[in-house]
């Protein structure tokens, strides 16, 4: 059985690449996801939150990457409203309820929703609990608004933690 996502593999690591580019498990989630042409929204948004220092840190980090088709699929106008500067708070509560103080591989959290039987929460560096489920070899992790984000990149190592991209951005609850 193939998956349904074609993965392309640099020449000299094991990464899969993401957005275009090779990710590097030397260099850290930054130094990865600004080379990715997928990640724009994300970046542009981690450096308005004022997180760059943060995730370029010793970690372990895992982060949920949503692309930047995740943030162009939520309402109009809530981007933009996002990244000004009066709502950094709300940003960067958003963004950290995408990242989990553990370095979490799609098989550790395969095993931690098997061992929850079936559904397993995560807490977030943002104090948000989703929701981890999988379906075949795909891990989802459900928000705070019952939205469904499918791991479309998975085990993405980086020197302080590992990326999963996603295809939905998490939302709190409220």
């Amino acid at each position: 059985m193939t998956s349904a996502v074609s993965l392309a593999y640099a020449d000299d690591h094991k990464n899969p690449m993401v957005g275009g580019a090779a990710m590097y498990e030397t260099k850290n989630i930054i130094e990865n996801a600004v080379n990715s042409k997928d990640h724009e929204t994300l970046v542009a948004a981690v450096k308005a939150a004022g997180l760059v220092d943060t995730l370029s840190g010793e970690g372990p980090f895992t982060v949920f990457a949503p692309t930047d088709d995740a943030f162009a699929a939520l309402p109009a106008g809530t981007v933009e409203t996002l990244l000004k500067p009066e709502n950094k708070d709300q940003l960067t509560k958003i963004l950290t309820c995408h990242v989990v103080a553990a370095d979490a591989m799609s098989d550790a959290i395969m095993k931690m929703v098997d061992d929850d039987k079936g559904a397993h929460p995560v807490k977030t560096v943002g104090g948000c609990t989703f929701t981890a489920m999988y379906d075949g070899g795909t891990v989802m992790l459900k928000d705070g608004k019952g939205n469904v984000a499918n791991v479309t990149i998975a085990d993405v190592e980086q020197s302080n933690g590992v990326i999963h991209v996603i295809d939905k951005v998490l939302l709190p609850a409220s």
